[in-house]
């Protein structure tokens, strides 16, 4: 059994510990806005968990976290949650999605693309597949998971701008910002390393919990759970749009990690305020 170690780093919290313990312990109708991406059960390896359990005690781990997850949530909140199937196992995020049925509506289903080819011109990055039977996947799923179906989510903080800038006078639209919709192209930036990966296998870049986060909209004050912080991606977003964070992860060097990166942008928040 691990033994939860919590700590506090400005307005956030880094909790060391498993999930499932961390999460009964919190207080009910506490968050606003979860971002995470857990485990997904493809053989992925990382330090200290094995990502290989057979698939219905997983998908039984999955529930018991997201039940946990739906007791500390507010009425009005917003759950991300960012899984990805693979070639072999291509059900498996749907399979979650129905066992989740009972517990949210799945208000926006988006797909989070990390690499797209325009024509002969290829934008983004994947990891490459060797096989005669698959093509390559450039894609994982960004589930909005919220209580009621009914979450007013803010389209245009979320948004684009305009391309063609006749649409903003022509469609009579008060800014230059359009609904992204439900295909958010957002890269990695290029790693050439594991290390530069801070030596996790699962990292995703900051601007997708940051676009979460816009999409739900902007909270003063607000608080951002992430039950599988990983190298604290999610607590960097929040710290970058005012929330308070609270990050858990089971993995000691990863929470040091975190704690390594999110010093850093605090660091550079208060350098932007005095150049201001």
């Amino acid at each position: 059994m691990i033994r939860s170690r919590r700590e506090k780093l400005g307005n956030h919290t880094f909790v060391r510990g498993d999930c499932t313990t961390v999460l009964r312990r919190m207080p009910s109708q506490s968050v606003d806005i979860i971002v995470t991406s857990p485990p997904y059960n493809l053989g992925v390896e990382y330090r200290t968990y094995s990502d290989k359990l057979p698939e219905d005690a997983y998908l039984d781990w999955m529930e018991d976290v997201c039940t946990s997850l739906k007791r500390v949530m507010k009425d009005g909140a917003s759950f991300f949650l960012n899984i990805a199937g693979s070639s072999a196992q291509p059900w498996l995020p749907f399979e979650l999605m129905t066992r989740l049925r009972t517990l949210f509506v799945l208000q926006n289903h988006i797909t989070w693309i990390k690499s797209i080819s325009v024509g002969e011109i290829t934008y983004g990055h994947f990891k490459p597949l060797n096989s005669s039977r698959f093509v390559n996947r450039n894609h994982e799923h960004i589930f909005h998971l919220t209580k009621r179906g009914d979450v007013p989510v803010s389209r245009l903080e979320a948004g684009v701008p305009f391309t063609d800038k006749s649409n903003i006078s022509r469609r009579q639209h008060e800014i230059d910002r359009r609904c992204r919709g439900d295909t958010w192209f957002i890269p990695y930036e290029t790693v050439r390393s594991r290390k530069e990966k801070f030596s996790h296998p699962g990292t995703f870049p900051i601007a997708l919990p940051e676009a979460c986060i816009r999409l739900h909209g902007v909270l003063p004050g607000g608080v951002l759970l992430d039950p599988f912080m990983g190298v604290g991606t999610s607590i960097i977003a929040a710290q970058r749009t005012g929330l308070t964070g609270i990050g858990i992860d089971t993995d000691t060097r990863y929470v040091n990690i975190a704690r390594k990166r999110l010093r850093l942008a605090i660091n550079q928040t208060e350098e932007d305020w005095e150049e201001d």
